[in-house]
């Protein structure tokens, strides 16, 4: 093992960590300054770098780029002061593996420095070429029989029917069965009926003409008019209205169809994958789908498995969305050790594949270390452990968070938001006010903005991750609402 590198300008502290590296039998090597570490670099490089953030001359911040620039693999442990936030962010941008709170525990410290061994050992241990990542990843036997049936559908025209549970990954099995099929030069256009207004998704499937109903100024293409020669993918079809339905069962039928307010048939040169998450069999019973389309849709079915009937998989799936956040965001991915790896196998991840990769962009932002353990994960998925098994398909109970500040309406036991909010409104409208929108919308957000950053305790990257927008919008959102304080 190669020695452990310590540079800060203050002799005690160097003198502190090297007793107490000498006494567990680890080798370190002082330095007084960042000068003195990237001469040092020029021939040799440590087991891990322990830098102090403040120094005269090149600071522990620029040290730490420098180094991850030569050494991207290399752990950095950044020594800094308990309110110094800035400094900390800063560290962890620049790929810092931990950084260390001064005055600091010296057991603490070592047992850090232990970790970034740790670390680096197992680092050099899998530094392997790159290979191709497969567009689609699972080893497990539910999956395997996936992978045989694109095989078998590869060279057919035939419309398959993809079931499963929301997120176990239906789209990306569409766009396969797509790629490996005689097709694959053309087109693939996907259209989620359960996203589209009701009373455009017409339009959106078939296209419409010029003047076909108000506001239609120009002909427009539909989307199987865009999918000619290729694959037409139609997500959440158990959502598509009774109306819609007939439309599609007479294209399937009759190979044909027409734009809204147009006169002359189009042929359809489409293949059809169609997707649900929902019960198409019980929703024929209930009389909300066509028998008739179903029987049409349901030629080739191909179900889905969730993420717990395939938990082995886990472990790949996670290497592969760390290292792609971690591309992402232009920092060295995360690790999971393998009590956090065993912990979340046994979660039963409702939202599937989907969730899973969302864990994992969280814990590349979020986790602490480089080495993500069980104490790193989410506090909510720490807590569903906890309760007594749920059924698989139940989503998990979100935390209730209290009306923010200003509030837009008060609150009212048993009475929906949206009644609140169009009270609201009617209120404004009849007291005279004008631009009533632009206000509403601006108390909107800084409602949910406060109200997130007081759920993740001031955590902007957190407030932002959990409302879905980008740490640069939340930022630009806090000063333009004066949130600042």
């Amino acid at each position: 093992m190669k020695p452990i590198w310590i540079v800060d300008d203050d002799r005690s502290i160097r003198w502190v960590l090297e007793k107490a590296l000498a006494r567990e039998n680890i080798p370190c090597k002082v330095f007084g300054g960042a000068q003195e570490v990237l001469h040092e670099l020029e021939s040799d490089s440590p087991q891990v770098l322990v830098s102090d953030i403040r120094m005269p001359g090149v600071n522990g911040i620029e040290l730490l780029r420098t180094v991850k620039r030569k050494h991207p693999a290399l752990p950095v442990i950044i020594m800094t002061a308990y309110s110094d936030l800035e400094s900390a962010v800063s560290a962890f941008q620049g790929g810092a593996f931990e950084y260390l709170p001064k005055p600091f525990d010296v057991d603490r410290a070592v047992e850090l420095i232990r970790r970034a061994v740790d670390e680096s050992l197992r680092e050099s241990a899998n530094d392997e070429a790159p290979v191709e990542v497969p567009e689609i990843l699972g080893q497990a036997p539910s999956m395997q029989e996936v992978f045989r049936a694109i095989g078998r559908l590869a060279h057919s025209n035939v419309t398959v029917l993809l079931t499963g549970e929301s997120g176990s990954g239906k789209e990306v099995v569409a766009r396969a069965l797509h790629k490996h099929s005689a097709r694959s030069g053309g087109p693939f256009i996907a259209l989620n009926m359960a996203a589209i207004p009701r009373d455009l998704l017409e339009s959106e499937l078939f296209g419409h003409e010029r003047g076909a109903f108000t506001g239609a100024q120009t002909m427009r293409r539909g989307r199987f008019e865009q999918a000619e020669g290729g694959t037409l993918f139609l997500d959440e079809i158990g959502d598509m209205p009774a109306e819609l339905q007939t439309r599609l069962l007479r294209v399937l039928s009759d190979g044909f169809y027409y734009r809204v307010g147009g006169h002359q048939p189009i042929k359809a040169d489409a293949r059809v994958i169609a997707a649900t998450h929902q019960n198409l069999e019980e929703r024929v019973r209930q009389g909300l789908f066509r028998e008739d389309l179903y029987h049409r849709l349901n030629v080739i079915r191909l179900r889905l498995p969730p993420l717990r009937e395939r938990y082995e998989d886990i472990p790949l799936l996670a290497r592969h969305f760390l290292a792609k956040s971690a591309r992402e965001l232009g920092v060295e991915p995360k690790r999971l050790s393998d009590e956090a790896l065993k912990y979340i196998q046994q979660l039963p991840f409702p939202g599937n594949v989907r969730q899973l990769e969302n864990l994992c962009h969280w814990l590349t932002v979020l986790a602490p270390a480089q080495v993500v353990k069980v104490d790193d994960l989410p506090i909510e998925l720490r807590k569903e452990a906890a309760l007594p098994a749920a059924a698989p398909s139940q989503p998990v109970p979100q935390p209730t968070v209290a009306p923010a500040e200003p509030a837009l309406v008060s609150a009212a036991p048993g009475r929906d938001w949206r009644t609140l909010l169009i009270e609201e409104v009617e209120r404004r409208l009849a007291g005279g006010q004008t631009e009533v929108m632009a206000a509403l919308v601006r108390d909107f957000e800084g409602a949910l903005i406060r109200t997130a950053l007081r759920h993740t305790h001031g955590r902007r990257i957190e407030a932002a991750l959990k409302l879905g927008v980008g740490r640069n919008t939340i930022t630009r959102k806090i000063q333009e609402l004066g949130l600042e304080d």
